[in-house]
């Protein structure tokens, strides 16, 4: 699949979260993805300028932000095809498209682990923080970890080869021909 094919398609099927999306469909879409950030993030910057925010705090770096409309118009108008376009992705290598949100839901857990540990050390044993509970310390620990090492297995899945001949999903996007 080309470039412009591959943007053509990610719009074709905006919002169709069943069937398959070839490899080259999506990395070729992400890579417009990427263009067109940067591109409206140089026009929000050409056109409106940017805010500096300075800190004499030592610990706060300086901050540049755009005030301008064409990032965010752009983030909006793409973040649907690119969910879906994801989700057949997965669909493509055999997965369900529900993980590509396991990154979010291993944060969330994370942040429960968390949320949990201090709540119970504090009535438990006074303490005002984290791990005081040698327990929940160690959940926390393999969460975090979990953590960090969930967006690179997400990476890994996206890059996967498609599943030859038909799966749960549908056909191999490559074998089918229009």
């Amino acid at each position: 699949m080309t470039f412009g094919a591959a943007i053509k398609s990610g719009f074709a099927k905006y919002a169709t979260f069943s069937g398959r999306a070839a490899r080259s469909e999506y990395w070729w879409f992400f890579l417009f993805l990427l263009l067109g950030n940067m591109i409206a993030g140089i026009l929000d910057f050409a056109l409106f300028g940017s805010s500096v925010t300075t800190s004499t705090d030592t610990s706060v770096a300086i901050q540049a932000q755009s005030d301008g409309p064409f990032a965010a118009v752009f983030a909006l108008a793409t973040f649907i095809p690119h969910l879906a376009l994801g989700w057949r992705r997965m669909h493509d290598s055999g997965r369900s498209g529900l993980y590509l949100f396991f990154p979010f839901l291993i944060t969330l857990g994370v942040l429960t682990v968390l949320a949990i540990d201090a709540g119970m050390t504090s009535l438990l044993f006074g303490g005002t923080g984290p791990f005081y509970s040698s327990i929940t310390g160690i959940l926390a620990l393999i969460a975090i970890f979990l953590m960090i090492l969930s967006p690179f297995m997400v990476l890994y899945w996206l890059t996967r080869p498609s599943q030859p001949g038909t799966n749960d999903y549908g056909p191999n996007p490559a074998e089918v021909t229009t």
